[in-house]
Formats: structure tokens, sequence, C-alpha cells
């Protein structure tokens, strides 16, 4: 198992900077998941740390030893990619085996590694199979497979269920994640996806044009995001955003926008007249009852009903919101509802610099 350090990482083809002064830790042993929208560099900054790409600046260190001119193979890192990159005339032991052949591995320490690997993913009864034979799910076991036996320092996976279908992918997510816990290797994981990123990280790393938003814990950054970016780009739904102002009257503090008046925490009074979008999370805004505390008046302009919870759509005094309730609704499309937010599950953020206002700040 390995450490890995990034300090003040760029990275430029030409005179286009695609990286700029990426700088984060991940622990011996940590799974960590670098996520953001497509073109924002996570699949460089993955191949920067296989040394499949070179860095233009800065430093990557693994155990406290820079590997910035050190070659991919010397690393003792091993790679699952998108396409998994098996050879299609080859079985499946055959290709879990191929590196350790390379190596000039003894035959029967290659077999035991793989029988061993092979049982752990539950390929054992493939292992005469050429990849033409297995489904994706399978395909992605075998080139996982090929990672667990050279028993590497790290493991990197780059983008490795975005061939596969909704249900696979979530069965896949699980048994990557099993092992990763069995192993205790240092896991390094790129996707686009922010569900994959939130059930198996033990932390994120953010992504955006290059560069680094935040890294903290799923639950960090669920419920702490630093910016609108990282706010909008986790969490599914999407969280809601309105725009107003805060204002302070009578010792105590509120959010002010058009038909919506929220009162919010006594110490955001030092922020009185600041133009501010207030985010909330689909799942806490809530139904109530008019003249309930906090009361909002809206209108339902568009439901689905999944069969345990109903998603809506909510027109608020002009605010477009969404929000997801555990139950069916009698409502129709065009029908009146009554709902209040959670007051202490209300985020802050500045209009102009879209930064978190006093992050800390506890009711």
């Amino acid at each position: 198992m390995a450490s890995i350090k990034l300090s003040n990482v760029c990275k430029s083809y030409g005179g286009l900077e695609v990286m700029r002064d990426v700088s984060f830790d991940i622990e011996d042993g940590e799974f960590v998941v670098l996520v953001g929208p497509s073109g924002c560099g996570k699949s460089t900054l993955i191949r920067m740390i296989a040394g499949l790409e070179e860095i233009s600046s800065g430093e990557v260190m693994i155990d406290d030893k820079q590997v910035n001119n050190v070659s991919a193979k010397d690393r003792d890192i091993a790679m699952v990619f998108q396409s998994y990159a098996l050879y299609p005339h080859m079985n499946v032991e055959q290709n879990m085996g191929f590196s350790l052949r390379i190596d000039g591995r003894p035959k029967d320490e290659i077999r035991k590694k793989v029988a061993e690997a092979a049982e752990a993913l539950e390929l054992t009864p493939l292992l005469r199979r050429k990849p033409g034979q297995l489904s994706g799910g399978q395909r992605q076991r075998v080139a996982m497979g090929r990672a667990i036996v050279r028993d590497p320092r790290a493991f990197l996976f780059d983008e490795p269920l975005s061939n596969l279908d909704a249900q696979l992918r979530v069965q896949m997510r699980a048994e990557i994640t099993l092992m990763q816990k069995k192993y205790k290797t240092t896991t390094v994981y790129v996707t686009h996806d922010q569900v994959e990123a939130m059930t198996m990280a033990d932390r994120i790393v953010v992504l955006r044009a290059g560069r680094v938003e935040q890294v903290g814990t799923p639950l960090d950054l669920f419920d702490q995001p630093q910016n609108i970016f990282v706010a909008r780009f986790l969490g599914s739904p999407q969280m809601n955003f309105i725009p107003g102002v805060i204002e302070a009257r009578g010792g105590q503090c509120f959010f002010k926008a058009e038909g919506v008046d929220v009162e919010i925490a006594a110490a955001y009074a030092n922020h009185d007249g600041l133009a501010v979008q207030l985010g909330i999370r689909p799942s806490h805004v809530y139904r109530t009852r008019l003249g309930g505390e906090g009361a909002l008046q809206a209108k339902i302009a568009f439901l689905e009903n999944t069969g345990s919870e109903t998603m809506l759509k909510l027109d608020l005094q002009g605010h477009a919101i969404q929000c997801v309730i555990n139950e069916r609704l009698s409502e129709q499309q065009g029908d009146a509802m009554i709902v209040s937010f959670d007051p202490d599950c209300l985020h802050l953020f500045d209009a102009r610099t879209e930064q978190r206002l006093d992050a800390g700040v506890k009711k």
C-alpha cells in the first residue's frame, strides 16, 4: 500500500493549461474519488499519478518519494480502464496472469494468485472463457482481477463503470468497494457520476476546469459545500437555489426574496443587505399546513410518483424548486401546496463570489 501526495501539479499542452496548482494528499489505504464534469481534468490527473502523462510542473510523491521522472512500470501501480483493455485472444486466466508472466514470475505463483483473485471475484467458472464470451460486468471483474494479482501499492480506476447499464453499475459499485475494503489498497477512482462518488469514497476531490474546488468526506461536502458549484454538483436531485438578500430586522435575521421570507441564523446579520443565493436540498423541503411555522405557498408544476416517494417541481412565487416527499400525494399538477424549509439545512452563498457564507455558523 502507499500514500500519494500531489503538490502544485500543473499540466499544459502547448499554451493550453488544463491542470492548475492541484494539491491534495491520499492516505495509505484510503479510497479517494476524483469527480467533476466532463473536461475538468479527472482522467488527465489520474494518468499523471500513474505515470502515463508527464506533469508540466509540481510534484507527485508516492510513499514520500518523488516519482515525476519514474516510468509507469516502475511505480508499482495497477490501473483499470474504462475500456477494460483485455486481450481478446487470451482467456480469463491468461488475461489475469499476463502482467505476472511478463515479470517472469514462476508458473505456480501465477496460478495461485490468479486462482485466489478469481475466487474473490467469482470468476472461477469463467477462467477458460475469452473476453468476447463475457458480459460487461464479467469483463470488468477480469480487469479488476488482473490488477489484484499484481498486489500493487495502489489501484487507479478511470471511469470503469461508464460502459455498463444502470443496474449493473450499482452491483459493480458494491463489488469494487468491498474489494477495496478487503485488500485495503490505496485507491484513486475517477468518475463523473456524483452518486458513485458519494457512495464509494472515503474522501472526494471535486474538480472544475483543472482546479480543485473542495476535498472532504462525502457527508462533509454534502452538508457543507464551499461554493455553489460543489453544492449543485453533489446531490440528486440538485440543490435548489433562490436569489435574494439578507435582512436584519428586530434582532433577527431573514432571507428575503420575492414571495419568500425565511428566518436564518442571527449570526448572518453582519451580512445585512448582501445579495445571496439561498440553497436548500429537495429532501429538506417539507409539505406543511397553512399557518405553520415558515409556511410558503407554492403550486405544483409537475410531479412524478416513483412508488416509495413523490418527486415534485414547484412554482414558489415565481421560483422553480424541487422537493422529494416520502409519501404518495392526492394532489395533481396545478394544485396548490404549502411547504416549508428545514431551518437547520439552509445554505447561503454570496451571489457575487458564489462562495459559502459563514460555513461555521450553527443554529
